[in-house]
């Protein structure tokens, strides 16, 4: 019996080995289960970790981002000084000076212009009192060339006053639409000639406190009349004599009366009437007012706007206007001293 038992217990040994073995194994895989489950949450702990230090670095970035705005912002600060730069263009030095000093560098500026322009004279054709006041009328928002013209075929069918005062305006409005505003200047002109004819036996009076009763004459108009029809001095303020006194500062008055007054307080009244030819041709030749030639301005030295516009002789010469830069002149008949000096008479109407 005991012999028995025993033959049967013997197979317990094996089966117990494979349960071993299998518990082993499955220990095993559970084991790199695990080693692989540690190393995928070691990773993941890693990558959190790099993450996490990588994020700062992204916040950052996108802080410093508002900097680049901030120097987008700062560029118009850096544009800003192009816009200044015509200010330093135009280089004005302020003369401080007492009354009798700007008295001799006006009187000085005079005596040089006069030595430039000998021939100055006033730049409208006419052959009588009469002629001049229509023509200086006529001469307001236009050239003194335009006028001269178109002031041949008015006065060759209306020679006077009376012919003038009794015209159909339809045909002066034809004769006189070059000039401008002609509808307006035909009024003027013909409301002067029947003031003429009525008031004045068809004759321009010779008396600044008449000649500015008659339509379409200012002080201006009375003054240019006066000076070069009557030989009595007066001052001619019209846009360039105003524009260089103003540049030279002997006033910085913007009323032609009171630049009138200002001006004449400076000269003796005998020098009036050449001194207002002498500024005047000396604005539309060589002191313009966008681009003056200062590189070939005579009075340069003692000009204060010296450097407003072209300071470099060759340049500043191709911007020389009329006889001075060998171009034809506003007059179709212009005095034989202008002649002389090589002016250029202007070709008619239609001729170029």
């Amino acid at each position: 019996m005991k012999t028995t038992k025993a033959a049967k217990s013997t197979p317990a040994k094996p089966v117990a080995k494979k349960v071993a073995k299998k518990a082993a194994k499955k220990a095993t895989a559970v084991s790199g289960k695990a080693t692989g489950v540690a190393k995928k949450a070691t990773a993941t702990i890693k990558k959190a970790a790099a993450s996490k230090k990588a994020a700062p670095a992204k916040t950052v970035a996108k802080k410093a981002a508002p900097a680049k705005t901030v120097a987008k912002k700062a560029a118009p600060a850096q544009a800003a000084p192009k816009k200044a730069a015509p200010a330093q263009a135009a280089p004005k030095k302020a003369i401080v000076e007492s009354h009798a000093a700007l008295v001799r560098r006006a009187r000085r500026i005079n005596r040089e212009l006069a030595e430039v322009y000998p021939y100055a004279h006033p730049e409208l054709d006419f052959e009588n009192p009469f002629q001049l006041v229509i023509a200086t009328v006529l001469s307001a928002q236009t050239t003194d060339l335009r006028v001269n013209q178109t002031t041949p075929g008015l006065f060759a069918k209306y020679p006077t006053p009376e012919d003038l005062a009794a015209a159909n305006p339809e045909e002066v409005e034809e004769i006189l639409r070059p000039t401008g505003f002609f509808r307006a200047k035909t009024k003027s002109v013909i409301g002067l000639s029947k003031a003429l004819a009525e008031d004045f036996g068809g004759e321009v009076p010779g008396r600044l406190e008449d000649l500015v009763k008659l339509p379409g004459v200012g002080r201006k108009t009375a003054f240019v009349v006066l000076g070069n029809a009557f030989g009595r001095p007066g001052i001619t303020v019209d846009t360039h004599f105003g524009r260089l006194v103003r540049r030279w500062q002997w006033t910085d008055e913007t009323d032609p009366d009171k630049v009138e007054a200002a001006v004449g307080a400076l000269f003796p009244k005998s020098e009036w009437t050449m001194l207002s030819h002498h500024v005047i041709f000396h604005g539309r030749r060589i002191c313009h007012a966008r681009k003056p030639a200062c590189g070939a301005c005579p009075i340069a030295p003692l000009c204060p706007a010296y450097g407003e516009g072209e300071t470099d002789p060759e340049k500043a010469r191709k911007l020389l206007k009329y006889e001075k830069g060998g171009f034809p002149g506003q007059r179709l008949n212009p005095p034989q001293s202008y002649l002389d000096a090589g002016g250029i008479p202007a070709p008619p109407l239609g001729a170029g």
